[in-house]
């Protein structure tokens, strides 16, 4: 990416902590499919001391798309951009990326080494990445900072002597030791009883407003987001379909896919049940028109026709929505 081409992008996205420009993670062919196209062009913006959720239903691409961000999977086209510099793909590009832009994981028990003690686990990050200063007071104020108190006791602990909620303080802490930027959380409360996921959103919440933090929130549940984000992107089939404020997408939600999300969100009221027919998304075989169509109630209820969109639908793709803006949808009947 040239200079001025990253200029351009922070320009389009002023005060973003993290953009995604084209973004596109396309893996070959196996078993006798084609190429499966995961990330399909995707732009997107996350301002500093933001949450984003990231929504969608399994094999939509969200995962693939934070494995791109986080600098796991290289990109087939586009650009990652942190703070105004493109992301590089050498060795100590990416290890002085990944010290600023943090991943915490879905299952703590699979992040952890069992064998090393919470001390280990969360010194481990120090070590790599050679941080000066006393590793000891580095580490209890993560600790700290994670809600585990006083942090001394915790030092000799091993990851089955804790509670999922604190083994999910645990890799917080390990994030939060090396002074991120953003944190990329990945489903951060889906393996978590339903009485500790409120303890650990409330968490990332304080740590957004202590440190000014950017979190990427990547989840399922619109009804997590609904308690986190400040604004959410809802993905389908390697794109962003929607994206607005929090408010905006789940009050007043434009994409039916949106709609489908929610209308299984116990807490939503508002929406009505929308049952999806079709096959769920499979990045190796996109249809023609908008990718949503084969699965659209809009479409199938001739809701389409009467507005007179539903060759378009079958035939016409939507343009990749903006960077940034407003509420937006990819949605012939409601949107862009």
């Amino acid at each position: 990416m040239t200079g001025g081409a990253t200029d351009a992008l922070a320009a389009a996205v002023p005060g973003a902590a993290l953009a995604v420009d084209d973004l596109a993670v396309v893996f070959p062919a196996r078993g006798g499919s084609g190429p499966a196209r995961a990330v399909d062009g995707v732009r997107l913006a996350v301002g500093q001391g933001e949450i984003l959720a990231l929504v969608g239903e399994s094999g939509c691409g969200k995962t693939s798309l934070a494995r791109a961000i986080l600098g796991l999977v290289q990109p087939t086209r586009g650009r990652v951009v942190h703070v105004g510099s493109e992301l590089g793909y050498s060795a100590r590009a990416l290890k002085a990326y990944r010290r600023k832009v943090q991943l915490v994981l879905q299952d703590p028990s699979g992040a952890l080494n069992p064998r090393h003690t919470v001390y280990e686990a969360v010194a481990e990050g120090l070590r790599i990445h050679k941080v000066p200063g006393n590793e000891q007071e580095l580490v209890a104020q993560a600790l700290s900072r994670s809600g585990l108190r006083p942090p001394e006791r915790f030092f000799l602990t091993y990851p089955h002597e804790l509670s999922g909620g604190q083994r999910q303080r645990v890799v917080i802490a390990g994030a939060l030791v090396l002074n991120p930027s953003v944190i990329v959380a990945d489903e951060p409360v889906s393996s978590l009883d339903a009485s500790v996921r409120g303890e650990i959103l409330a968490l990332l919440l304080k740590l957004r407003d202590e440190l000014g933090l950017t979190v990427l929130v990547v989840t399922h549940d619109l009804g997590l987001a609904w308690n986190i984000a400040d604004r959410i992107a809802v993905m389908y089939l390697g794109r962003i379909v929607e994206i607005g404020t929090t408010e905006e997408v789940l009050e007043h939600p434009k994409h039916p896919d949106t709609r489908a999300l929610l209308s299984v969100v116990p807490e939503i009221k508002h929406v009505e049940p929308v049952v999806l027919t079709g096959e769920p998304p499979d990045p190796t075989k996109i249809p023609g028109g908008c990718r949503f169509h084969p699965r659209c109630p809009e479409l199938a209820s001739g809701v389409a026709a009467a507005a007179g969109v539903d060759a378009r639908c079958r035939g016409e793709e939507l343009p990749i929505l903006p960077a940034s803006g407003g509420h937006l949808a990819a949605c012939f009947l409601t949107g862009a």
